[in-house]
């Protein structure tokens, strides 16, 4: 699972098995695009050339105009496997399998790859335009709205306010924190980040009771995750974990992430059972789960 709070889910192609799109990925972060079987034309064909490097890089090969290093291993497996993340390309081989034969297959998914290396290297860009700056005045986002964060010593810990604006109907939400002018960054984004996860705890004790009972399953035990790579997980014995960063999406996106892992309670896979699981209460998951992928979350860091 995964943002940049989570990162996103690798894209994976596994080359000479059956290539047969799943309806949905493992995660409820997103499915991966499907890597066609057919050469497709390679992208940003009008732009420089990119130097793609994975930082555990052991080979290199030529892709079109791109320089791609890419960490190699050799794994207990029939095929060879690419998997595209932010760090880069890997690429997984079987022992009898030859450096020259998985270059070809390399080539010959050539398309596929860069489009993916492309499209991590963009999302990294959007990432770091969204690395907050704490100070008086910070803006995040808070259960799909926007809230403003303002330092005022006068409060003990954090109240949300709502302050009514020029037009009606329209309010801006403001955050006041217990801390002065001349707080430092990090006690800002200690302060902001403590809030928001007592936010995201009460949020999604409300969701899971609401979902559990309309699936008829039972959550014994509820938890937050910082996890950077999954929005949440379920286990047989009814424990669930949430990313606590879902708090900045809508509700909508968190029923998606909560159903998805509530519905696990009752299906544990991914089968088209499992699917029809979470249709029964979300007939337009597939729409909010295409939310829960497009957005990019402030980086914390």
């Amino acid at each position: 699972m995964a943002t940049n709070g989570p990162d996103p889910e690798p894209w994976q192609l596994s080359l000479f098995d059956p290539v047969s799109p799943p309806r949905a990925t493992a995660s409820p972060a997103a499915p991966p695009a499907n890597p066609a079987a057919t050469p497709e034309p390679t992208p940003a064909a009008s732009s420089p050339p990119v130097r793609f490097q994975h930082p555990r890089t052991q080979r290199h090969i030529l892709l079109g105009e791109h320089r791609v290093g890419y960490e190699f291993r050799r794994a207990r497996r029939r095929s060879i496997g690419f998997v595209v993340s932010p760090e880069g390309l890997s690429v997984s081989a079987p022992r009898w399998v030859g450096v020259g034969e998985v270059e070809q297959a390399l080539q010959a998914k050539a398309a596929w790859i860069l489009r993916k290396l492309h499209e991590q290297h963009q999302r990294a860009e959007r990432v770091q335009a969204t690395r907050v700056q704490w100070h008086d005045g910070t803006s995040l986002p808070f259960l799909g709205d926007t809230v403003i964060v303002v330092l005022d010593p006068r409060v003990t810990g954090a109240v949300l306010h709502t302050d009514e604006l020029t037009l009606p109907g329209v309010a801006r939400l403001t955050l006041h924190v217990g801390l002065p002018q001349s707080a430092t960054q990090e006690q800002i984004r200690e302060a902001v980040q403590s809030w928001l996860q007592r936010q995201a705890r009460r949020v999604f004790e409300e969701r899971c009771a609401l979902f559990a009972e309309r699936l008829g399953v039972r959550v014994r035990r509820l938890s937050l995750s910082s996890a950077s790579t999954r929005w949440g997980s379920a286990s047989a014995d009814g424990s669930v974990r949430l990313n606590w960063r879902l708090i900045h999406f809508g509700l909508p996106v968190i029923d998606y992430v909560v159903t998805h892992e509530l519905a696990h309670l009752r299906e544990m896979n991914h089968s088209a059972a499992f699917w029809e699981v979470v249709r029964s209460v979300l007939p337009d998951f597939e729409q909010r789960r295409g939310q829960l992928r497009s957005e990019v979350l402030p980086a914390f860091d």
